[in-house]
């Protein structure tokens, strides 16, 4: 019975059989944990699994005491499985192993962290265990303070998160991976704050989170623009904790082959399955649309005014493939991610279904902008775990040197590099997985995507070819004012890629590099992209409007910037939270 479950989704997967329920979803992925057959040690994770089941209790009460005694690391990453842990408890721990995990929350300090992911872990924790043990004086805490005075820290803090995300928006946002982090902190208060009001709010950011996602998905792979992305999730687009997520939710894409454990305690905790209107907006590509969303920059900490700066995302989405961008620059150190386009295959695992090019921008001045820590030794600090940051190879990160323009599935990417800086070139990437690549006389190059998607690219200075170690190549271009004219279409609308190429050289195309790069495009789609660097674009003669760029604008998700209001619309349902008075109201069926 054990492994029932488990066998039979993953047939299903195998099989491309109906897919199996969100209950059997879940199950599946807790019991790859409680009952993995001794394929890993997964510690903690294992112990709140077998917990959750019933199973085990007296493996789960000594294991819990051994790890408790090797002494706690990982901070905020240690706070959030024992929290878990002593939630999903119930009666099943001895009262050894109970005291062992109390103690361990008075010699043990976790370090707050430096990012808002790390923050909202912190405070979540420490408000749900402050919440578990109340009425305890200061040393009984490692924080010196009471249970009283860390449930309010906790709380004021988590509601000024949820305060500053629903008006102006996440500051690590669209992350593939972070969203793990998120989703997880929020479940555990949607399922175990004693609070009615932090209960609601939590259990409607949830809804937030994943509409945030759902409208940017294809076939469960998170497109787009990212805040922060690691490198092999980014040029193989399943292989990202999103993948388990969009298999929950929607029973969209394949799960990773060992599901995260984020997923596994969003599952153990509030385990929240979407209503019907957000799994109708994470599944309907019908019909091709344009979603905006505005986020905001990390905390600057020098060389601006401002804490947080605006961030202006598009992303184009049909059933084929998707187009995302955000405006460019640097919004985010280390692993922004500013456009792509990534196309639809029947199975996205082990696959580089995506394009996109960035200048690899390396520099102290962006490391000291979004942290604290001092210039000497800086970068290095950060290779020690980003490993590509300060390589000339790399496909990772944002610019002050690039600005981008998108209007449905054209995207127009603009350089002006200063001499000065570290390296000196733009890089393009070509994966292994594209079906076809032609260089055409025109200066175009054509490309499939699959069997789905044609794209089109003008890069507007002469470039050479580098390969990629595991298949690929990089397109190198050496020129300071540089950029790229990219058009994407279906395959369905011409009879083969040869007539796609004629239709776009046939695209009136204007442009200059001097003295900075200047375009002017009439697209697939009928409108007249004008972008100068340094300037304002225009689409057929009107200037972007990112003055009164919506929080969320499309034909499923709508949010004004500081209204602490969410519209999700699908069909003849919608639901409107309302963060200011945490009321949420359904109408249609």
């Amino acid at each position: 019975m054990r492994f029932a479950v488990l066998t039979f989704v993953f047939a299903c997967v195998r099989l491309h059989a109906e897919t199996p329920s969100f209950e059997q979803r879940k199950l599946a992925m807790i019991d790859a944990y409680a009952h993995h057959n001794g394929s890993g040690d997964y510690g903690y994770a294992e112990i709140a699994a077998k917990l959750w089941r019933h199973e085990d209790a007296a493996w789960c009460s000594q294991k819990l005491e051994q790890l408790l005694a090797a002494g706690p690391t990982g901070d905020m990453f240690w706070m959030f499985p024992v929290t878990s842990i002593a939630y999903v408890d119930r009666g099943q721990l001895t009262e050894s192993a109970r005291q062992a995990l109390r103690r361990s929350w008075r010699t043990y300090m976790p370090y707050r962290g430096d990012t808002e992911n790390h923050f909202l872990l912190y405070y979540t924790c420490l408000y749900l265990m402050s919440q578990m043990w109340a009425n305890q004086p200061g040393d009984s805490w490692y924080t010196g303070n009471s249970s009283e005075q860390n449930l309010e820290e906790a709380r004021q803090w988590i509601e000024a998160w949820v305060r500053l995300t629903t008006t102006r928006g996440q500051g690590e946002y669209d992350s593939p991976h972070y969203m793990g982090v998120y989703l997880l902190p929020m479940s555990y208060l949607a399922a175990w704050a004693s609070d009615p009001a932090m209960k609601k709010r939590a259990a409607m950011m949830l809804d937030w989170l994943i509409a945030d996602y759902a409208a940017e998905n294809l076939d469960g792979l998170f497109v787009g623009a990212h805040s922060r992305v690691y490198e092999s999730q980014l040029v193989e687009p399943w292989n990202g904790v999103s993948s388990d997520f969009g298999w929950l939710w929607f029973g969209a894409g394949r799960p990773l082959a060992m599901p995260d454990n984020y997923a596994l305690y969003y599952l153990l905790s509030s385990a929240y399955e979407p209503p019907e209107v957000l799994k109708q907006i994470g599944m309907d590509r019908s019909q091709p649309y344009t979603h905006r969303e505005r986020k905001r920059t990390r905390n600057r900490w020098r060389f601006h005014d401002e804490l947080h700066g605006p961030v202006y995302k598009t992303t184009y989405v049909r059933r084929e493939y998707a187009v995302g961008s955000d405006q460019g620059g640097v919004l985010q150190p280390i692993q922004q991610h500013s456009w792509d386009v990534t196309w639809s295959v029947p199975d996205a695992r082990g696959v580089q279904n995506t394009f996109f090019t960035l200048h690899p921008y390396s520099s102290v001045q962006e490391l000291q902008t979004y942290f604290v820590f001092n210039p000497d030794g800086a970068t290095e600090g950060v290779v020690k775990s980003k490993k590509t940051y300060d390589s000339p190879d790399k496909f990772l990160g944002g610019s002050p040197f690039e600005q981008i323009v998108q209007d449905h599935d054209t995207v127009i990417a603009l350089y002006d590099i200063a001499p000065e800086t570290r390296f000196p070139h733009v890089n393009g990437f070509f994966s292994r997985d594209l079906s076809e690549v032609v260089e055409d006389k025109s200066g175009w190059i054509f490309m499939r995507g699959g069997a789905s998607t044609y794209i089109a690219c003008r890069p507007l200075q002469s470039y050479s070819w580098k390969p990629i170690a595991g298949g690929g190549r990089r397109l190198f271009s050496l020129y300071l004012k540089n950029g790229f004219v990219v058009q994407v279409a279906a395959a369905s609308e011409f009879p083969d890629l040869a007539s796609f190429g004629k239709a776009i050289a046939a695209l009136p195309l204007e442009f200059r590099l001097d003295p900075v790069p200047s375009v002017r495009f009439r697209s697939l789609r009928g409108t007249t992209v004008e972008f100068t660097y340094g300037m304002t674009p225009r689409l057929n003669g009107v200037p972007v409007d990112y003055d009164h760029w919506p929080l969320f604008g499309g034909p499923f998700v709508e949010s004004e910037v500081d209204s602490q209001r969410l519209i999700l619309k699908h069909g003849s349902f919608q639901r409107t939270l309302d963060f200011k008075n945490l009321t949420v109201a359904d109408a249609g069926n």
